[in-house]
């Protein structure tokens, strides 16, 4: 943005693209949507924010917006819509809240003032020396929209009906297409009745005419079907491409933590199989029917008795591939689980590769690889067979259409019975040939629907799961000071039957710095991960600043911590991409101020490209206290007024280890750290250091507190220092034996 343009008003200096950012923030609050300026992501070489990518963040966010341009006639038409954002062309915006068509006026308010404040009158005249023509729409997203709707049949066809005017194009060719196939067979007709038979030269000069410009026609409009055909076929392959991936991106972590990653990606690939199947096999299927509808009609008027025949086999196709239908659905419903079993074992391979590797596990692998292509093979081979028989079946009713039909026609003109002649035959043949291929084509449809409910149920296993949309983009966004507050909580993971958490209570105030320890599994990093927001379905109060935490929003509570994990994870990309991963608008400024407080601008600026300096895939090409490093530069770049380590020191060696303590001393003036560690020499300066034990707290106090009143801290810190404890007495070495 640019931040030298200055709009100058009482009592403040703002620049016009913030003004424009305010306004749409207005408009989506308007309809209780409370967002963040500061997770708007101007696109490259974008100063001021377009409609479009206004439109964009709010979409992402929660509402349904879309940037169009109008004429003063059609705004005045306004006259019952929520807010909308006009474009000034200063940058600014300003909120359009009533209309007035009557006097000619609209009434403005201006986005950085109140709600209560009174808006201004504006006529044509005016708002055409500001206005761009330009305007923002925001709505609020329907409760049970196609982003939250269920996986399944209907959903996809709710998407596809989306397309109504492409669908009516596409029909309205079809129909005509089917029309232009009923000629050939007619001149066909004609010419063998008429121009063989009685060798009519001007006859068949006039045919071909009307031949050449019925191809021509069949030949423009079957182009532009196809490609009316790929465009909606392109809407549908990336409107489901997006809602899939943005349902994968909102499910809760705990799904992922306790499902397979490779059978997620295996059922989650699955939606494509269904997508294929709409915007190939079905889509031509139903367009065939429209040759069915034209032609049936005039195939009774040629032939009623061939034409009985005719839909009397595809019938039998059709009876024949139902009664198989649940057999082949069970068989192939074995083969495409088996399939994903194989895939997750690729899956664990390629990402354990290291592990594989330096513990040569290539034969167990390859065993367990061996074993399930053999599950495979075996599951594919029965789905083979079993769906050999229907297809066998119907190869005499297939047969018939295509070559008995003609043999019963020929006796049907010798034998004079319908009054039928060599033409007409010939062009039931022609048009019965068109009416055959749509009805198998639907009958082999019904075969093909086996595999895509298969591959539907698998991806509604992941799809369909509960999501955090609605706390992700609803609640309370309040100003994060740092205050924590744990009253009576209790807390248990599912299927387990004790307490992670057990009536925890504590306060700190904002700014301290908070130290958590304990025994493993005695409920440390579950504290961290309610206060991530990745656990809600805990008992008691847990406070942030006074709010509670289940109130509010979820992307606002993950964006206001900073968190660094024990095993952080660098995407493929440069330093300065995964620092300000984010935050996508920080500048090269930010990045630096980020890198230098983390104490990571040291090493980066030895790297041969700088913050530009490309990072392999596992961050191969950096040590382990450096990915440490951008990992808090990437999680204090924000400011967080609140941080979370967990276990951020223990993998480092002991001087990478210094250097970070050292940093989070720096990073934590004026900031609420909650630090959890097994080393205690690394939370000796904390203020507040609370005692953790089979879900309990045992005690909070800092070090020195803890070291007189508490036996457990006591404990653990002589079992840590015992080379300074070489004079312990008998006591001492006993409880250290107990605490061992």
């Amino acid at each position: 943005m640019d931040q030298t343009q200055r709009v100058s008003g009482p009592g403040r200096d703002v620049s016009p693209a913030v003004i424009r950012l305010y306004a749409a923030l207005a408009a989506a609050r308007f309809h209780g949507l409370e967002l963040d300026i500061r997770d708007f992501a101007a696109e490259p070489g974008e100063n001021t924010p377009s409609p479009a990518s206004l439109a964009r963040w709010l979409n992402e966010q929660g509402a349904v917006a879309k940037g169009m341009r109008l004429k003063w006639r059609y705004l005045l038409r306004l006259q019952n819509s929520p807010p909308v954002v006009l474009m000034f062309k200063d940058g600014s915006a300003g909120l359009m809240v009533a209309t007035n068509p009557e006097k000619g006026v609209v009434w403005l308010r201006d986005p950085m003032g109140g709600d209560g404040d009174t808006p201004i009158p504006v006529d044509e005249l005016r708002l055409s020396q500001v206005w761009t023509g330009d305007v923002l729409l925001v709505k609020r997203r329907r409760d049970e929209s196609e982003a939250d709707a269920r996986f399944d049949l209907l959903w996809f066809a709710k998407m596809a009906m989306r397309e109504k005017k492409i669908l009516r194009d596409i029909a309205f060719a079809s129909m005509i297409l089917s029309i232009l196939q009923i000629f050939p067979a007619l001149i066909v007709m004609q010419v063998l009745d008429r121009v063989v038979n009685y060798h009519s030269m001007a006859t068949l000069v006039s045919l071909s005419s009307f031949v050449l410009i019925l191809t021509f026609y069949e030949i423009l409009l079957t182009y532009a079907r196809r490609e009316l055909s790929l465009v909606l076929s392109s809407r549908l392959d990336a409107r489901i491409s997006l809602h899939a991936f943005n349902r994968l991106l909102a499910l809760p972590l705990e799904f992922y933590e306790r499902e397979q990653t490779g059978e997620i990606l295996g059922r989650f690939v699955a939606v494509f199989k269904v997508r294929d199947f709409l915007t190939g096999q079905l889509m031509s299927t139903m367009l065939d029917l429209f040759t069915l509808v034209v032609i049936l009609p005039v195939l009774f008027l040629l032939s009623s008795t061939l034409a009985w025949l005719t839909l009397a086999s595809a019938g039998c196709i059709g009876l024949i591939v139902v009664l198989f239908l649940p057999a082949v659905t069970r068989v192939m419903g074995r083969q495409i689980r088996a399939e994903m079993n194989r895939g997750s074992t690729l899956y664990e391979t390629v990402a354990g590769i290291r592990t594989v590797k330096t513990l040569a596990l290539e034969s167990t692998r390859r065993e367990e690889w061996d074993q399930k292509t053999a599950d495979v093979v075996r599951w594919k081979l029965a789905a083979g067979r079993m769906s050999n028989w229907p297809q066998t079946l119907v190869m005499p009713f297939d047969a018939f259409i295509n070559r008995g039909v003609i043999l019963v026609g020929a006796y049907l003109v010798l034998t004079n019975a319908s009054n039928m002649q060599a033409g007409s035959l010939a062009g039931f043949m022609m048009l019965g040939g068109r009416v055959a291929a749509p009805l198998v084509g639907l009958a082999k449809l019904m075969e093909a629907i086996n595999e895509v409910t298969v591959s539907l149920v698998e991806a509604g296993a992941v799809l369909n799961q509960p999501t955090e949309t609605k706390a992700l983009t609803t609640g309370m966004r309040p100003r994060i000071k740092g205050a924590l507050s744990f009253m009576d909580v209790n807390f248990s993971y599912p299927g387990s039957t004790t307490k992670a958490l057990d009536n925890v209570a504590f306060e700190v105030p904002a700014g301290t710095m908070l130290g958590l320890v304990g025994r493993s599994g005695s409920g440390k990093s579950t504290v961290t991960r309610l206060l991530q927001g990745v656990s809600r379905n805990y008992t008691g109060y847990l406070r942030l600043d006074g709010v509670d935490l289940r109130e509010i929003n979820l992307t606002h509570l993950r964006r206001s911590f900073g968190v660094v994990l024990q095993d952080n994870f660098l995407f493929r990309g440069t330093v300065r991409d995964n620092i300000t991963a984010g935050r996508p608008g920080l500048t090269i400024d930010d990045v630096v101020r980020a890198a230098r407080l983390a104490g990571a601008e040291e090493f980066i600026e030895r790297m041969p490209a700088g913050y530009d300096t490309w990072i392999e895939e596992g961050s191969t090409n950096i040590s382990g206290g450096q990915r440490q490093r951008l990992a808090i530069a990437r999680a204090v770049i924000c400011d967080p007024k609140l941080m979370i380590l967990d276990e951020a020191t223990s993998a480092l060696d002991p001087e990478s280890e210094a250097l970070v303590n050292a940093n989070l001393q720096r990073i934590g003036k004026g900031r609420t750290m909650v630090i959890v560690s097994h080393r205690l020499s690394s939370l000796v300066n904390c203020h507040q250091i609370a005692v953790m034990d089979r879900g309990k707290l045992m005690d909070i106090a800092p070090h020195h507190v803890l070291l007189e009143r508490c036996e457990i801290y006591r404990t653990l810190w002589m079992q840590q220092n015992r080379h300074m404890n070489a004079s312990a007495s008998p006591d001492d070495a006993d409880q250290l034996a107990e605490g061992e």
